[in-house]
């Protein structure tokens, strides 16, 4: 794989958003599942009339069922011809043809090298959860899930900080073959809003399967003190999944925003986000 564009494509940066409760995930399935990916995908054969030609999104994060996402970014290489021919009003042809539930915000060129999910240097979700007594307020079920137990923040954050670097995270995610479960955790924060509703806010080069929510399920069960602060690190120390860590529900979670380095570092970003990684070895010990 590389970041040269076919001879006679421009590569197109799509900036987007959507409500995860209806879709099926980002990925377009087998079985006419409703997806984000395929949602885009038709309306953009639709109104750029290409009858049975479809152009195929990369994006910088596949999201599952139920998630959420505010700043998604994605790519897709179109013909010049196509591009030149609708790019004036192609957003708002999209706006008028896309379900309410999903829309985009910029169509833009994007620079040399750029490759949605491969030029990315970090993603930056958010998991909201309340622990009030009465429950969620109507208007953010949606988005906010409802923890029935009191939750201690300081704990969590405790237990957080401890989660921090690179790592395997075997412990926290859904393996898939011959995917690596390495990854840097650069941020993993909570702080309880004046409404009640606690954000968690976590950043990582990248994730691996389910490890987002994991965590959060590890954390609460830190917070509401069913474990104590050095149980997640334990966790991951481990390396194996801990069937008391629990993958909590879809809908709490938000992709916030994707982050990519300067357009001359985007090519080398994506040329190493490619090769597959390992840990340093451990020194070796003697005596």
């Amino acid at each position: 794989m590389t970041d040269e564009v076919r001879p006679g494509h421009v590569r197109i940066r799509l900036d987007l958003s959507y409500d995860g409760a209806g879709f099926s995930g980002w990925a377009k399935q087998a079985g006419g599942r409703r997806t984000v990916q395929g949602e885009i995908e038709d309306a953009l054969r639709t109104v750029t009339r290409s009858g049975g030609t479809t152009y195929e999104l990369t994006v910088a994060g596949r999201t599952d069922a139920g998630v959420h996402a505010r700043g998604q970014v994605a790519h897709v290489d179109l013909p010049a011809e196509v591009w030149e021919g609708h790019r004036e009003k192609l957003l708002k042809r999209l706006a008028g043809r896309l379900a309410r539930d999903v829309r985009i915000w910029s169509l833009a060129e994007a620079p040399a090298g750029f490759d949605a999910r491969f030029s990315a240097i970090w993603r930056r979700y958010a998991y909201r959860v309340t622990d009030h007594p009465g429950g969620v307020d109507p208007l953010l079920r949606g988005h906010v899930l409802w923890h029935d137990w009191p939750l201690d923040v300081d704990a969590m954050n405790e237990a957080a900080g401890r989660l921090l670097g690179e790592h395997d995270f075997a412990a926290y995610c859904k393996r898939r073959e011959g995917a690596t479960t390495i990854r840097t955790l650069q941020e993993l924060s909570l702080v309880r809003g004046a409404d009640g509703v606690i954000t968690a806010t976590v950043r990582a080069d990248a994730f691996c399967h389910n490890m987002v929510r994991s965590l959060i399920g590890a954390l609460l069960f830190v917070g509401d003190g069913h474990r104590a602060p050095d149980w997640p690190g334990k966790v991951l120390a481990a390396g194996v999944r801990d069937s008391a860590v629990h993958v909590v529900r879809p809908h709490g979670l938000t992709l916030e925003e994707v982050g990519y380095p300067s357009d001359d570092l985007l090519a080398a970003r994506s040329r190493e986000a490619r090769n597959k990684r390992s840990l340093p070895a451990a020194p070796a010990r003697c005596c």
